[in-house]
This record gives structure tokens, sequence and C-alpha cells, in this order.
């Protein structure tokens, strides 16, 4: 089981059972296919119209490598590439060496298949349907056309230089007359070594691809509740539907019509759907509302004529138990701590801790002077660089903790955002988000798990601070892994980054809070806290001009870190000294620079902190300001989510979806934040459905958070995933990107050999391709995507019914 007993709040039995029942739900009706580590290819049928039925199989079984001892032979040669170690026996190469003594050999991953011809598949001469029951069919009859949609679920590198593919085929039959209802038919797959498939069109009682809805389920007072309508059919393009469908919502309990409805045309084929005169969505969309529907139970959404969507609940713990998983997502990023029961399933040993031998070296580099922080030049020669270049012989003690992020082990400052949002997340809902429990090995003490949860990245930071009242800027290897290692082998050397003003500002500002939340919690425990913000701060205004970078645009971020660090320090302490400071910082920073993306983070942190602040203690002219600063930005997601085939918005307009803006994660602080300043419906309608789209509510029918769904990511890029096999829960991935903005990446070379249509052909909403070493699909940061998503749903587990 994936999520063990909890030791505290007599709550916990209830949530638990609960929970249990979300899990089941969920995973309901979650092997529909089969898995890609089997090699036969199990085939499915189903519909998406009356007049068109999709095959679907998955090819190719993978088995991963696993690490294994070396045992060295004399006609052994080894050979080195960039920090890789090759060994070769007798013309073979064997693997990678890894570990600092190199006594572990990670191989290759091996492929295996039964014989299926795609190419075959798309023809109509591929295929034969017959229906005793339908007159239409009585003599077996071909498609009168095939489309074909591939894409590629898992590589295997099978060998040094060679990849092979597990794929997941789509074939869409198009019949030379509709189906009848409750009729039987038989599928024979000619030419092809597969038994006939038998279909009986009940399109009440059947899951369609076509029909997509979250799998996180809604709150009974969700004044949103919608699903989707739409199908492409790669090859065939968009599938048209006829306006104005009916639907009904079924309990599944009693399979009775709970509510019934039309769908509306949301969006037709490429209409522009945001700032960039973008279109993602290759085909027809309608949605189908079903607000109305608040009586609690398990539900499935079913369109007349084409099918139905996986299973989803309506319950009053939706939202906290989707937010659970996002919330356990931080523990099991966590460096300098094993992973183990009964806190989770997941075995991990200790990585990245001084107890184990791990050396830190401080380099002379701080992070604001490399391509990782604010010099964007210090890219020419790789982000790594400038830190490699400032390494000396000095060990930092006790630099241990933080979050992995994403595919390595770096801990960056940046990091520090999502303890800023767990913390904004306990002050806005101290019940019931303070009474949560997240089975970590905190649970046991006094203090809220979100608490604890936010302590755990604020106290590297802190442990990074020096005497001085300086604080470096994380730890970071010399270069991304070696092939084949773990965290807990890491072999490269690993260095602090030296103190900055901008890394010092950031902590500043997120420890400021800290004390705040602790003075609430455990007072005897802010002070600490308190006196490390005012350090760090005095530190980095010591040092402020020097800090400075010629380059405009880290001048501005400077600048608004500054400001917001001096609006924390102002908050805690209430001295008008910090609010004065934060005044000055700000009107340091242009007018036509503010709203710039590279500064807008901080900005938004601090327009909303000054909004919420008490009347007698703001400039009142500069809180109006500041508040119609955020509500515009709220007013321009709005927009954005009703042009968007699935609702969905991004952080700003004009940027481009994909990397921290991706489809995997809801954009949706922004909206919430709006909604707590002005309790506006408007604002938690558009968050409501800013979140369907990464919450299963797409054309995949995924989520793209691990672990939670009918269907989610299996390989995301996390090296110690991947080489031990052990799928960490809660990580939610970048998701689809924009493929013409990113068409021109390198991993869309290798994808256009492998998916049909090429892959730079599919519409941007259906561009995850579950590939690890794809970065700005399946990667993440612990910010941009699991911060966003944990903020989205925490809001909406806090908030009261009467919001």
């Amino acid at each position: 089981m994936l999520f063990t007993t909890v030791r505290r709040w007599p709550r916990r039995a209830a949530f638990l059972l609960g929970l249990l029942t979300f899990l089941m739900a969920c995973t309901a009706g979650s092997n529909w296919l089969p898995s890609a580590n089997s090699a036969q290819p199990a085939v499915t049928v189903a519909v998406v119209s009356p007049e068109v039925i999709v095959v679907s199989l998955r090819q190719g079984a993978i088995t991963h490598a696993r690490q294994e001892p070396y045992r060295p032979q004399p006609q052994d040669k080894l050979e080195t590439s960039g920090n890789d170690t090759w060994v070769l026996r007798q013309g073979q190469v064997l693997g990678t060496l890894v570990s600092a003594d190199q006594s572990v050999l990670y191989g290759f991953d091996s492929y295996s298949e039964e014989p299926f011809n795609a190419n075959r598949a798309s023809q109509p001469h591929g295929y034969r349907i017959q229906s005793q029951g339908d007159p239409s069919y009585r003599q077996p009859v071909m498609p009168t056309e095939v489309y074909r949609k591939s894409k590629p679920i898992d590589t295997a590198q099978v060998s040094r230089d060679n990849r092979r593919w597990a794929m997941e085929h789509r074939f869409y039959l198009r019949l030379p007359t509709p189906l009848t209802l409750g009729q039987t038919y038989q599928l024979q797959i000619t030419g092809q070594e597969l038994p006939p498939l038998a279909l009986v069109y009940q399109p009440d009682r059947q899951i369609s691809e076509a029909v997509h809805v979250s799998a996180l389920g809604f709150r009974p007072d969700d004044s949103l509740k919608v699903g989707f309508l739409s199908t492409w059919m790669g090859t065939g393009g968009g599938l048209s539907y006829p306006e104005g469908l009916s639907f009904q919502v079924i309990d599944e309990a009693t399979n009775q019509v709970a509510l019934s409805g039309k769908a509306s045309r949301r969006y037709r084929r490429e209409e522009v759907e945001d700032g960039r005169d973008r279109t993602y969505t290759l085909t027809d969309v309608d949605q189908l509302d079903f607000s109305a529907l608040t009586q609690p139970g398990q539900y499935r959404l079913c369109v007349d004529t084409v099918g139905c969507s996986n299973s989803f609940a309506v319950a009053e713990n939706s939202w906290q138990q989707a937010f659970y998983v996002a919330a356990r997502g931080f523990y099991h990023q966590r460096s300098g701590i094993a992973l183990e029961p009964p806190y989770t399933d997941i075995e991990r040993p200790r990585p990245f801790h001084p107890d184990d031998g791990v050396k830190v070296y401080q380099s002379t580099t701080g992070l604001i002077d490399t391509g990782n922080g604010l010099n964007a030049q210090g890219t020419d020669e790789g982000n790594f660089a400038n830190l490699v270049k400032g390494k000396t012989d000095q060990v930092v003690a006790n630099a241990w903790g933080g979050y992995f992020d994403a595919g390595d082990w770096d801990r960056r400052i940046q990091h520090l955002d999502v303890a800023r949002w767990l913390l904004e997340l306990l002050e806005l809902f101290p019940a019931p988000l303070g009474d949560m429990t997240l089975n970590i090995p905190e649970s046991a003490n006094d203090r809220p798990d979100l608490l604890d949860e936010a302590l755990w990245g604020v106290d590297f930071y802190r442990r990074l601070q020096t005497p001085e009242g300086g604080v470096r800027g994380g730890i970071e290897s010399a270069e991304h892994p070696k092939r084949g290692e773990t965290s807990w082998q890491e072999s490269l050397p690993v260095m602090a980054y030296a103190p900055d003003p901008w890394s010092s500002y950031i902590y500043a500002g997120v420890a400021a809070r800290t004390a705040r939340l602790l003075e609430t919690y455990v007072p005897d425990q802010a002070g600490g806290y308190r006196d490390s913000a005012l350090a760090a701060m005095a530190w980095a205004e010591a040092r402020h001009q020097a800090g400075i970078q010629a380059q405009e645009w880290p001048r501005h971020r400077i600048e608004t870190d500054r400001a917001l660090a001096a609006l924390e320090l102002y908050n805690l302490t209430g001295d008008r000294l910090w609010h004065d400071r934060f005044v000055a910082a700000r009107s340091a920073i242009p007018a036509e620079a503010r709203g710039d993306y590279r500064i807008a983070t901080p900005e938004r942190e601090f327009n909303f902190l000054y909004s919420r602040l008490p009347a007698d203690q703001v400039d009142a002219a500069l809180q109006a300001e500041l508040r119609a600063s955020l509500l515009a930005e709220a007013d321009a997601a709005v927009e954005t989510g009703e042009t968007t085939a699935f609702g969905w918005t991004k952080v700003l307009p004009t940027t481009p979806v994909g990397w921290g803006d991706g489809l995997g994660a809801p954009k949706a602080q922004i909206l919430l934040r709006a909604h707590a300043l002005t309790g506006s419906d408007r604002y938690l309608n558009a968050a409501l459905l800013a979140c369907q789209f990464s919450a299963g509510a797409n054309p995949d029918n995924m989520t793209y958070t691990t672990g939670l769904g009918h269907k989610s990511p299996q390989n995301p890029l996390i090296l110690d995933q991947r080489i031990t096999g052990d799928l960490l829960p809660g990580i939610t991935l970048y998701g689809p990107i924009d493929n013409d903005f990113y068409g021109s990446e390198w991993f869309f070379d290798v994808l256009e050999s492998v998916a049909v249509p090429p892959a730079r052909q599919w519409p941007s909403v259906e561009t995850y391709f579950d590939i690890y070493y794809v970065p700005n699909i399946n990667e993440f940061t612990v910010m941009q995507s699991m911060g966003d998503t944990a903020y989205a749903w925490g809001y909406l587990a806090g908030r009261s019914a009467s919001k």
C-alpha cells in the first residue's frame, strides 16, 4: 500500500479511509491497456463515435537496466567519455561504472516484442467487422478508412548507440454505417497473430477516450464541475461531433442518471487560444457542464452515442486527498534523509549527508553569477563552469537537506518558493490544513505537518548561512549525474555556492515568514529564524550595490527580491524602517520593467502580501495600486482560460507553454489569490476550470502527477527511479508543451521518426511523451510544477464552504 498509517490527530482514520476510497477510484479501470513491460501486444477496441471505433494496443516490452556488482576480467578495457567510464569486454560494451570506487556496473535495457505490423494495421484491408444482430454487418465488411496515432511510451537503451521504443498505437476505423445500440460486433484483425475482438455497443456503460473528466473528482460545493468531449485521430485529424449532444452523469452505485445536460461547443479547431496567437488543439472541443451535481457519490460522465469517462468522485475531501498526494511529493524529493517505511513504501538510502562521507566544497562563485542563477552569459560554457572554476578545498560543514530538483541533485535558493507557498496556505487555512497529517517523520511533534515540510526547505539554507549572515545559494555537483549513478552514489565533486546578496534576500524573506508562522504555533522556536532573517538581510544590504550586475534585468530581479524581503521583515517586526526599505527597493525598478516575466515571481508575492496587510499598516494608495496590479493579472488569466480549448491558463498570456509553464501543473495561483482578496466566484470558477486539464480532463485522460489517477506518468526524468525502478508518487511534471515554439528541440528530431504522425505535427495538448530523457516534458522542478500544483490543490482543499 502506498500510504501507510499515521500517528497523529484523531481524524486520521476517517481521512485514510477516504484516501483509500480515492485511490481505488483513481486506479479503477487503469488497466484498460496492457503494461509496457508485456511483450504480447494485447488489443482493445472501443468507440469514439457511432461511425468510428478505435483499436488500441501497446507494442514492445522493456526491462530497464539495474545496477550489478562489477566483476572485472583481465581482458576488460575502460574507456572514458566525459564523466562516464565505459567497460568493453571482447569488443562488447557492457555499460558504465558507477560509485566512487567504480565497483558497480550499470548495463543496458532489454527490449522484446511479438510480431505486429503497424503499417498493415493502418490499412482498411487489415480489418473485418461482422455482427449477427446488425443487418449492415451480417457479412464481414472493411472500414472505409483507417487513421493512425502512435506515440512512444518508453525507450530502451539496448546498446551504447541504439535505442528501441515501446509504443502505444491507436487505429481509428471509420465504419461504412453507424453502429446500432445494443448490438454485438466482432472485429478480426487480419494478417496478424491476434485474436478476434468483441464489442457490444453500449455507450452508457463503456469507457471512451473521447470523454475527459478530472480524476481528482470534485467537492460537492465546487461551483464549477465540467468535463470535455474531443477526439484527435492522428493522421485523420479532428473528429467532428454533432453540436448539442446529450450527456448524463450516471451514479456508479445505482446505475441511475443523476443529472442530464447538453454539450456546448467550447472550441472550434484551429481557433486562437492565447495571447501568442497560437492554437494548441487540432480538433473541436465540447464542454459538458454538470455543476448542478452536489450529491456525494461515485459517477461516470456519458455522452450519447459516444461513451463514458473514467469513474470520478464527488466528495467533501476530494481536493484534500489530491493535496495530500502532492504535498507528500516534497517528502519524496528530500535530500539528506532515507526514504523508508512507515512513511512510504519506497526504500532509498540517505543521499548527500556528511555522516556518510559526503564532502561539500566551498566555491568562490555565487549562484547569482552562474547560468543557474542570474548570469545568462554564464551559460556560454555551461551552467556549471563558473561554479567549478571557483572550487576550493574548504569543506562546508552540515551542508545537507533541501529538495532534489528534477533529474539531478541540485538544491538552489529558488526552491524556497515551496516553503513560502506552503506557509501561505497554512496562514490562509489554519484549519483544515493545519490539522492535516502528511505521514512524514516529523508527524509525531506538536507542529503542523505543513509547517514541518516548509521547515525542511528553510532549514537547509539556514545551515548554509555563514556566521556573518550571508546565505549560500545552494549546492550543486560539477556536472549532470553520471550515467547509471544514483543520488546516494554521487562521485562527482559537490560544491556550495558562495554567499551572494540575491540568495540572502530570498532567504531573508522566507525566514521572516517562517518566524512569523512559528510565533503562532511554537513561539519559543521563532526567535532563531527571526535573528537569522535579520542577519541575512543585514549582510545583503551591506553588499547591495556590489551585488548589482551590469545587465539590466538581473539588477531589477535583485531589487524585486530585496523589496519582498523587506516587506516580509516589516510584516514580522512591525518596524516601519522595513516598510520604507520596501518602498525604496520597489521604486528602484523602472515602471516599464514591472511585469517582466523574469521578475514577476517576487512581484506577485509582494503584491499579494501588501494587499492583505491591515489598513493601518500600509500606504492606502500603494495598497490600492498593488491590489489592482494583482487583479489585472488575474483578469488576464481568466481571459486566457476562457479562450483555451480545455480552460487551462498560464502565468502570463504571452509566455510560451513549456518548461515551467507547461500544462502538467495548474497555473491557478494568481486566480486563487484574487479569490482570497475578493471572494469573487469569477476567480474561483476560473481556478477550478484551470485545474481540470492537469487533473485528467485532457485528451490523454491522464494526470501529470505520478501515482495519481487512472493514468499517470511512468517514466519521469528522475534518475534514482530509472535505476531502481521505484516510482516516486506526488511528482508533477512539466507536461505537454507548445511544439511550435519548442519544435527545434533536439528530442523532436528523435521523436519525428518514431511518432505517427511525426511529433511536430501533434496538437500541443497531446505532446506528453512518456520518455524519461525528454526534459521539458518529463522533467519538473519542486517550485514550478510541484509547487504550483500543491498550492492550487491546497487552496481548493482549505477554502471554506462559504467561498
